[in-house]
């Protein structure tokens, strides 16, 4: 079964606003067997609305539209459907006393361009907003389904969750769609294809391996389509474990999240912590981690030391090292990282300094040269890299790299 997404408004083709919507909704859609197509997102302009539409027909039997749905000028996607479909309007009394209901909350007056948020075209079914004004209509059209939503993102989402995707799953018998990510790290994709080639041409029809790479590390995603849920996940089982034993060596985790996450929930089950030393990262290492809920039941903190004073006060770095090694040394980088185990009391560190660039490199040291260190209380590894003469390139490998490292250090301990 195969869906099209069409997202409408001059807003998202002028970069203005991001479309998140076609990326949440594509994930829903898989969940329940449906396949996109494609994604298109089009202009508020009728022509080019009508012919998104009319594509649309000819490659998907599901076809969900979001945007353009508001009370004012310049939100036409309602006038030009019924236009699609030759079709009336009638005004919908349920959606009028949803709109009604929602100004009365407010207290607020009812404008007539507010009531005509209640005129809908003849042949739709209308789907109640029971977070904002703008219904959604469900279209039956020549062996299609068609369904308009609002763009306002928690609006849709909600939509969808209550009705769309219920009233899909009993329209349509849809087959089963399963996926399984295998996340790899410190190895590129053309030398984990050749290592798994004999696996990946193997594979039936049915199943299918993607490559995922993104600085540093590879997502490896096995996906199968189906009739039968049961024997579908064996056979996904079954293939993910021979691809995990034969590239075990940089295996992270086999679920699709971040790997910060991965890290954190592994440490957080052994009961260990964590503290960081940054430099050249200038604190994004300690952002992965934090951004994620309960982060802090493993990370405590740490520093940002940029300076050589910080280096010596903050970690312990010895005077001589710095002076005798600089600040970008496999030396200065092993005592912030001790430093940081020290002084911060944790169970594991991270330290990395370096030269992210553009500026401030040498003939010894290029732009790029990082070294980065992970320890535990009784171990200690360090590493240079060199990266290229990105800054931000520079900062987000580092960190990958840096937390490649610990997951290595980790998964040591467990073995």
């Amino acid at each position: 079964m195969l869906a099209e997404i069409i997202t409408i408004g001059d807003e998202i083709l002028i970069g203005q606003i991001v479309d998140t919507n076609s990326a949440w909704i594509a994930r829903e859609l898989n969940k329940i067997g449906v396949r996109v197509k494609q994604i298109s997102s089009v202009s508020d302009d009728r022509e080019h609305i009508l012919t998104a539409l009319a594509e649309a027909h000819n490659r998907a039997q599901i076809i969900l539209i979001t945007g353009g749905l508001g009370p004012t000028k310049d939100d036409i996607t309602k006038k030009t459907l019924a236009e699609y479909f030759n079709a009336g309007f009638v005004e919908s009394k349920e959606t009028l006393e949803n709109v009604e209901r929602i100004f009365k909350k407010y207290n607020r007056p009812l404008l007539e361009v507010n009531r005509l948020q209640a005129q809908v075209p003849e042949n739709c079914e209308v789907i109640i907003n029971n977070n904002g004004t703008a219904p959604g209509m469900w279209f039956n059209h020549e062996g299609r389904v068609y369904v308009s939503m609002p763009g306002v993102p928690h609006e849709m989402m909600y939509m969808m969750e209550e009705t769309v995707l219920p009233k899909l799953k009993t329209t349509f018998k849809l087959p089963v769609i399963i996926h399984k990510t295998i996340l790899t790290v410190g190895e590129g994709e053309s030398f984990l294809a050749e290592r798994i080639a004999d696996i990946e041409d193997s594979l039936p029809a049915h199943i299918k391996l993607a490559y995922l790479p993104k600085l540093g590390q590879v997502r490896l995603r096995l996906s199968g389509y189906g009739e039968d849920e049961t024997i579908l996940n064996q056979e996904i089982t079954q293939f993910a474990q021979l691809i995990k034993e034969r590239v075990a060596n940089v295996v992270a985790a086999e679920d699709d999240l971040p790997l910060e996450k991965i890290l954190l929930d592994k440490m957080e089950a052994r009961g260990l912590t964590l503290s960081v030393a940054e430099s050249c990262t200038g604190g994004y290492i300690s952002h992965l981690f934090t951004q994620h809920p309960g982060s802090s039941a493993v990370f405590f903190g740490g520093t940002v030391c940029y300076s050589y004073e910080l280096k010596e006060s903050v970690l312990g770095v010895k005077n001589e090292t710095l002076w005798q090694h600089g600040a970008v040394s496999e030396e200065t980088v092993r005592e912030m990282v001790e430093g940081a185990i020290l002084n911060f009391k944790s169970d594991y560190a991270i330290a990395v300094t370096g030269v992210a660039g553009p500026g401030g490199g040498s003939a010894e040291k290029p732009v790029g040269t990082v070294w980065i260190a992970v320890a535990s209380v009784n171990k200690t590894v360090a590493k240079k890299f060199t990266f290229g003469n990105k800054r931000a390139q520079n900062i987000e490998r580092s960190a990958i790299s840096a937390l490649g490292m610990l997951n290595t250090l980790l998964a040591e301990v467990e073995n």
